[in-house]
């Protein structure tokens, strides 16, 4: 029997997720339809696009007004597709600022829940347990400590590792890379990962540009590589583009952070990516000021990077908001670049955190626990 699901991801991590999980669930069961919100990886996995993500992404708690109009659109769109093609179950994957206001509303269709990749309730806002535990038929989590954090709270939920582990591939090696940018292989190389969204990039690359030429200072003959996310407006990269030795790269970021001898990168998915190529890194963050003084009295952990968080402890620095500068960021990757035993303490950190990430397969899992509540409700 085909079978017709509904799947909404609402950023380009999620989308990456939303592909590899859409390809396993066609393998697993042929003729499935997977339709609804993603982008460009969910579409070239066979998904149907109903909407795209990067009409609504953004990061920041004020800057999100400006995409509520396109968000609510979205939503309706989504909850209309749902009543016309009655999906066998809807697929929310993260982005929970977008997924709690539309899983409800399908839920009361009759559909069932399934939340892949669980909102990090264990970071801040734990209230929203309650409201998961009343639209979820299960929540699928990547991180091994979640799963108990969920069962506790009510809540049924299945650990099936982290995607990534699977999609962290390189294209070429460090030489062969390099080379073909016009870099030299014997070279220090840092690679900076300003984010994936356009509000991310213009507060953060600024800040690694100057800071980039505060470290050639320190360490003459370094090189920068950018790693861009897709469908990015060009001017966003000016700033860098003036830096002599810099080269921007579109799409082949695990190259760039397996080729890189230190990474400084926008908290966020790329801090794990980056750990799975074992790249000591500086992880920056920048919003707006009523942003941050918001989500301060929100969270409830001392440190925002994943990685940090997963070791249960401070591996790499975190410099956020006022500390994010060209000095601070400049300071931490010179002391990286030239202190052998500290990047070595760091990629010893790395490897733990790696090793709680669960085992290759997560993709398959998910979908096999996906198709598994289907075919049981």
């Amino acid at each position: 029997m085909s079978l017709r699901l509904l799947l909404s991801c609402a950023e380009a991590s999620g989308d990456l997720y939303a592909g590899a999980l859409t390809r396993e669930l066609r393998a697993l069961a042929p003729g499935t339809q997977v339709a609804g919100l993603g982008g460009p990886r969910f579409q070239e996995a066979g998904g149907e696009l109903l909407a795209d993500y990067r009409g609504i992404a953004v990061t920041g708690l004020t800057e999100a007004l400006a995409k509520i109009p396109k968000s609510l659109a979205t939503l309706r769109q989504l909850v209309r597709s749902a009543r016309t093609h009655k999906p066998d179950a809807l697929v929310v994957i993260d982005s929970p600022d977008f997924n709690f206001r539309l899983a409800p509303r399908i839920r009361r269709l009759g559909v069932p829940v399934v939340y892949y990749i669980g909102p990090q309730i264990w970071a801040w806002r734990k209230g929203r347990l309650k409201s998961i535990r009343a639209f979820a038929d299960r929540v699928l989590v990547i991180f091994p400590f979640e799963e108990a954090i969920y069962r506790n709270g009510g809540v049924p939920v299945e650990f099936v590792g982290h995607p990534l582990l699977d999609l962290a591939s390189t294209t070429a090696s460090r030489e062969t890379f390099l080379s073909a940018h016009g870099l030299s292989p014997s070279a220090a190389c840092v690679a900076l990962l300003p984010g994936s969204r356009a509000n991310e990039v213009a507060r953060i690359l600024p800040v690694m540009s100057e800071a980039a030429v505060r470290i050639r200072a320190a360490v003459p003959g370094v090189q920068f590589i950018v790693a861009r996310a897709p469908n990015l407006d060009d001017r966003l990269f000016d700033p860098v583009r003036r830096l002599t030795g810099a080269v921007v790269v579109e799409g082949d970021t695990d190259t760039v952070l397996a080729s890189a001898d230190v990474a400084v990168t926008a908290s966020g998915t790329a801090t794990i990516q980056t750990a799975l190529h074992n790249t000591p890194m500086v992880i920056v963050y920048r919003m707006s000021p009523l942003t941050y003084e918001l989500g301060r009295r929100l969270v409830s952990v001392d440190a925002i990077g994943m990685v940090n968080l997963i070791a249960g402890e401070k591996i790499v620095p975190e410099l956020i908001q006022d500390k994010c500068t060209p000095d601070g960021v400049a300071n931490e990757a010179v002391s990286m670049l030239t202190d052998g035993d500290r990047a070595a303490r760091i990629r010893d950190g790395l490897a733990r955190v790696r090793a709680r990430l669960g085992g290759a397969g997560a993709s398959r899992r998910a979908a096999q626990a996906i198709l598994g509540i289907v075919r049981r409700s």
